[in-house]
């Protein structure tokens, strides 16, 4: 997988353009994004969602376009006739999308499942030959799910994101190859940079990790993949999105703490977790020690009777028939 960076972009794209458009009197949003990829969904599905009236006009989708400019020479050289200088250039490996949070390398020479990843020259990250050969620390509080203190330094959201790119970037984190499943139907293949994603959420899931219980820690993942879902489909302003983000915040309101991480080229390895205040971890009763004086912890003798209950289950399915000890595998049936 990935950070679906783009995706969450459009959102904030569309929004942005809307509210100014409509303060200058415009009526018409038109977009450069093709006829085969997600991008056109986006934008114009968030535009008739937030704004109905507003029309939206895609002319890499128009006949009379597509057959008056059927490559990007046509289009350079009807520039140069109107005194716009345009020039086609050599031809590219691949193309980039870019926002704060991201970059998204694709099409071109990527489209062909035998060209490297590493074609890709990083603009936000390196290659982890290319990071430090010394492990560099960082130290990442949130509160309530939000980072705002880094190495000490309390930043606003705009600065915390600037910084982990920043730091990330520098140590080779957040470089990834994927392959997509587009909204329309076809996969698609892209490189990926996001190193100041990759490190806040690692750094994150960490607290989640500490403060969220078993079936909080399902929940959570259930809708995290529905909301990434939904923002990759164009759907960040739906209401059934809204509704699952809502439920995020209140898991999020535990998540409160300070995470230390060692990063070595592309790698991060925890050092600390502390100040927890709603941690569910209790050394004592985590230990395989022996306990130490009386507390209200783990007694081991207590296990056996649910032991004893789990052992009713596993006789019934086994002497049913549900237990496949080994599977076939291959055409001759060995395993």
């Amino acid at each position: 997988g990935y950070w679906n960076t783009t995706g969450l972009a459009r959102a904030v794209t569309v929004r942005g353009l809307l509210d100014e458009m409509q303060r200058q009197g415009c009526t018409v949003l038109s977009h450069g994004a093709t006829g085969r990829g997600n991008d056109q969904i986006r934008f114009e599905r968030y535009t008739n969602v937030l704004s109905p009236g507003f029309k939206v006009y895609a002319p890499w989708r128009d006949p009379a376009l597509l057959k008056e400019f059927p490559g990007r020479k046509q289009m350079a050289d009807y520039l140069m006739s109107k005194g716009i200088e345009a020039s086609v250039g050599a031809k590219k490996r691949y193309s980039t999308d870019a926002n704060l949070a991201g970059l998204s390398h694709e099409a071109e020479d990527l489209e062909f499942l035998t060209t490297s990843s590493r074609i890709v020259e990083p603009m936000m990250t390196c290659w982890p030959e290319d990071a430090p050969d010394s492990v560099e620390k960082v130290s990442i509080t949130f509160s309530e799910g939000f980072a705002h203190i880094i190495n000490g330094k309390e930043l606003s959201p705009l600065e915390m994101m600037r910084e982990a790119n920043k730091i990330g970037g520098r140590n080779g984190l957040g470089m990834s190859n994927a392959m997509e499943n587009r909204v329309i139907g076809t996969k698609s293949r892209g490189v990926y940079e996001a190193p100041g994603m990759d490190l806040l959420g690692y750094a994150l899931s960490q607290v989640y990790q500490t403060v969220l219980d078993k079936r909080s820690s399902d929940l959570f993942a259930q809708l995290s993949r529905f909301v990434s879902g939904q923002i990759y489909d164009g759907r960040y302003f739906d209401p059934s999105t809204r509704a699952a983000l809502t439920a995020i915040d209140m898991l999020a309101s535990r998540a409160s703490g300070k995470v230390d991480i060692s990063l070595y080229k592309g790698t991060a390895f925890i050092d600390s977790i502390t100040d927890v205040p709603h941690s569910l971890y209790v050394e004592e009763f985590a230990s395989m020690e022996a306990d130490e004086g009386e507390q209200e912890g783990l007694d081991p003798s207590s296990a056996q009777g649910f032991v004893e209950v789990q052992r009713c289950e596993a006789i019934a399915l086994a002497k049913a028939g549900h237990i496949q000890a080994r599977r076939k595998i291959g055409t001759d049936g060995e395993d």
